[in-house]
């Protein structure tokens, strides 16, 4: 076919449209064509087609000669649905997607997705090369979807970027699959990329109280994926307040080999009592990292680590080098840092720093623990409140259950901590009574206040919520003071990682915290 376009109004449906001169006039029009390897579907910038355009399994696309649909000239083009999907990629692959505006009316709002890709093909099958880049999609229950096969098959090499997904009801961006057996684990999408990607205003569907609904970004089913550079906010508030499971920023769940870095996630929320945080690893997840991201501001947990599921599937994540700042603000039984739920094992949390201050009556920890736990460790955080508990520990736990080393923990109004039924004000106590905070016969820890003070962002993303009371990221003035109490990471079989939270190199043992030098650039 070979460069077809089309542009609304003055082009013509009868023209052969491969050129503006003989453009089509209509979506419907483009939509009876069978799309072959290399073609290019190119929409007027500036123009709105109504309606929708679906790209099935006889239409062939190639990863090196893919079906692109794109604007061109001046500015984007507008497809506009009416109670339908805008685009759906339907059990092939070799696409692209471009420079586009997706907007739905009332009706696709309730049920339908912006832009999707569906597999339902028999099997364990990965479609090719998928790439979305700068679209803007609103309107829709949720904006982006992909979608798996009830026996695993999906898409692989997928890549989305540069695109800004607002104000549609359940999600941005979501992907999905077949039910989770933790037996034989099966992943519907393999390899999927999420770069400078903007979620906000995906408010929730307040009817949904069986499901969670309001997220910005979720990715369920898929081995090997990257979350970086992106930014969920203001999501969530008018998800279900009888829901049991809620929304959060930027999460995953059913996933293996993940890894959210360089993100941002602030001022979410939840309608209900759960939920409402910044990042979370959620049921299922494995062998996944989640570090160098900034939370603030939300009503739940700035991060959270939780499984619903009595398996042995969430194990082996790392959750370090993060800020979160003020969150839980609307739900004092989450904290900064959140591990619970059950059978959570082989969890390690180091070099974050967290600050909680309550917010009216809400006093939330910094660290919160509740059982099941089994091989977490919790070594060279920063845990700073206004008097809420640094930690509140809902279980004695033995070490071999968690271990917590080289912490600085601090409020300026004397802190206190909840290990089980008991309560500390001392750290040497509770050190002594417990066997935490020691390695060997080394006491290990410290009170030290951190002198925390916000500096400028890294460059994380084009929409970094700069102006907010807790945009800055936080760096300890007095961080010498904590180096001695910190725990030599290597020595205990643990990679601290190339660089801190600003990107400054890392060298030796670092002190507490995610920042070693404050304001050093990405």
């Amino acid at each position: 076919m070979g460069g077809r376009s089309t542009s609304a109004p003055k082009g013509d449906d009868t023209g052969d449209g491969r050129s503006p001169g003989t453009a089509w006039r209509t979506l419907r029009r483009a939509d009876t064509v069978r799309f072959q390897p290399g073609d290019r579907l190119r929409l007027k910038g500036g123009a709105r087609f109504p309606g929708t355009l679906s790209i099935g399994q006889g239409d062939a696309g190639e990863a090196r000669r893919p079906v692109v649909i794109e604007s061109y000239g001046k500015g984007r083009a507008t497809i506009a649905a009416a109670g339908t999907r805008a685009l759906e990629i339907h059990n092939t692959g070799g696409v692209v997607i471009r420079d586009l505006l997706v907007v739905g009316d009332t009706a696709s709002y309730r049920s339908q997705e912006g832009i999707a890709f569906v597999s339902d093909l028999p099997g364990r099958r990965k479609l090719p090369y998928i790439r979305v880049d700068g679209v803007e999609v609103t309107g829709f229950r949720n904006g982006i979807r992909l979608h798996g096969g009830g026996e695993g098959s999906g898409f692989r090499d997928v890549v989305i970027s540069d695109s800004v997904l607002h104000t549609n009801q359940d999600a941005g961006l979501v992907s999905d699959g077949p039910a989770f057996d933790a037996g034989a684990p099966v992943y519907a999408h393999e390899d999927v990329k999420v770069s400078r990607v903007t979620a906000y205003k995906n408010v929730g569907d307040p009817r949904a109280s069986a499901r969670n609904t309001g997220s910005g970004i979720v990715l369920g089913s898929v081995r090997h994926g990257l979350v970086e550079r992106s930014v969920a906010h203001d999501n969530g508030e008018f998800s279900s307040a009888d829901a049991l499971e809620g929304p959060e920023g930027i999460w995953t769940y059913d996933s293996t080999r993940m890894t959210f870095q360089k993100n941002v996630a602030y001022a979410n929320h939840t309608g209900s009592k759960v939920d409402g945080g910044g990042f979370g690893l959620d049921n299922n997840v494995s062998h996944s990292v989640v570090q160098y991201n900034l939370a603030y501001g939300n009503d739940g947990a700035g991060f959270l680590a939780y499984s619903a599921v009595p398996n042995s599937a969430h194990t082996g994540n790392t959750i370090r080098h993060n800020i979160s700042h003020n969150d839980s603000r609307k739900l004092q039984d989450y904290g900064g840092i959140v591990v619970f739920g059950s059978r959570v094992t082989d969890l390690a949390v180091y070099q974050n720093t967290v600050l909680i201050t309550a917010n009216g009556s809400v006093r939330a920890p910094a660290l919160r623990l509740q059982p099941s736990l089994g091989g977490v460790t919790v070594r060279n955080n920063v845990f700073v409140t206004d008097g809420s508990p640094v930690v509140s520990a809902q279980g004695t736990f033995t070490s071999s259950a968690v271990l917590l080393q080289g912490n600085d923990y601090h409020s300026a109004r004397g802190w206190t901590l909840q290990w089980g039924e008991r309560w500390y004000t001392d750290l040497a106590v509770w050190r002594q009574q417990t066997g935490q905070e020691t390695l060997g016969p080394r006491a290990t820890g410290t009170q030290h206040n951190p002198c925390l003070a916000r500096v400028p962002l890294p460059a994380v993303a084009p929409d970094l919520g700069r102006g907010g009371p807790e945009s800055g990221a936080l760096a300890s003035q007095c961080a010498p003071m904590l180096a001695g109490a910190a725990v030599d990471l290597r020595a205990v079989g643990i990679d601290p990682g190339p660089v801190d939270y600003f990107g400054a190199p890392l060298s030796g043992s670092p002190g507490a915290g995610a920042a070693q030098a404050a304001g050093a650039t990405d």
